[in-house]
């Protein structure tokens, strides 16, 4: 088993896959119970969906599932959002706050994923940030998310398509935040600036653009290229290739603007 693979580009961005991965260790995948099986809240395809949409793109994906170890949430276990319903390190229910052990992780399982999946993620994350701004004067990382687009136990109504995170403008330059906003309000999705998701731990812990280091999450809801929000959580085929370009189009504005911000 190993946590994460790197695909390295020689472009300025980064992107970020923590919660793709469908992988489960024996010792994980005998506790869960038959809902937890089913992995529902994967960020499914998302990794299929920003495949080679510019050229020189690093990548950073991760294997194994969000009920291992959540890589997006704090290491202390500090909430992201203090007051809100949220999961944890190693959720003990769905998004639905449905349940998915058998035998809950305690503690030791908590600091166990830590050392084995967590760590080795977020080094190669900083690994490939480092290399990135020693080669072009900044790097700008961009975490890829997905989500169901009605969950009730974590926020009301519906989900916008995109929903762009910054923690409220201090992760990343105005102008990679002002050039996102604009592709998203030209582009027939909905969409919102640090909405229910201004960005988890990998945006906060990444994000300081007076170091040239720029951090956005994006948040897809899910409705905007899968068939249904339900197993077998396949690809639309029509509703993704309209995001993928969308998507294309925020990428290439946030490569184009990199060398602005390295001077």
């Amino acid at each position: 088993m190993y946590p994460v693979q790197v695909r390295r580009g020689d472009g300025p961005l980064i992107l970020a896959f923590p919660h793709v991965g469908t992988e489960l260790p024996p010792q994980v995948a005998a506790r869960l119970n038959a809902e937890g099986q089913r992995l529902r809240d994967t960020d499914w395809h998302i990794h299929t969906l920003y495949a080679n949409l510019i050229p020189g793109l690093t990548t950073v994906t991760a294997t194994q599932s969000r009920y291992v170890i959540d890589l997006n949430r704090d290491p202390s276990g500090a909430s992201l959002y203090p007051g809100q319903t949220t999961t944890g390190l190693i959720p003990e229910t769905t998004f639905d706050n449905v349940p998915i052990w058998q035998q809950p992780p305690g503690p030791q399982d908590v600091a166990h994923w830590l050392q084995a999946v967590h760590q080795p993620y977020h080094a190669a994350l900083a690994s490939e940030i480092a290399r990135v701004q020693a080669r072009h004067g900044v790097a700008i990382l961009y975490d890829c998310h997905s989500i169901r687009s009605q969950i009730p136990w974590l926020f009301p109504g519906t989900l916008p398509d995109l929903n762009i995170g910054t923690n409220n403008g201090t992760t990343c330059a105005p102008e990679l935040e002002q050039a996102v906003t604009r592709i998203a309000a030209a582009s027939g999705h909905t969409w919102v600036l640090n909405g229910r998701f201004k960005g988890g731990w990998t945006t906060r812990h990444y994000g300081h653009p007076e170091a040239q280091v720029h951090v956005l999450q994006m948040e897809l809801s899910q409705i905007t290229h899968l068939e249904t929000e339900a197993p077998p959580f396949a690809l639309h085929p029509a509703r993704s290739a309209h995001l993928r370009q969308t998507l294309t189009q925020i990428l290439a504005t946030l490569a184009d603007l990199a060398p602005r911000l390295a001077r």
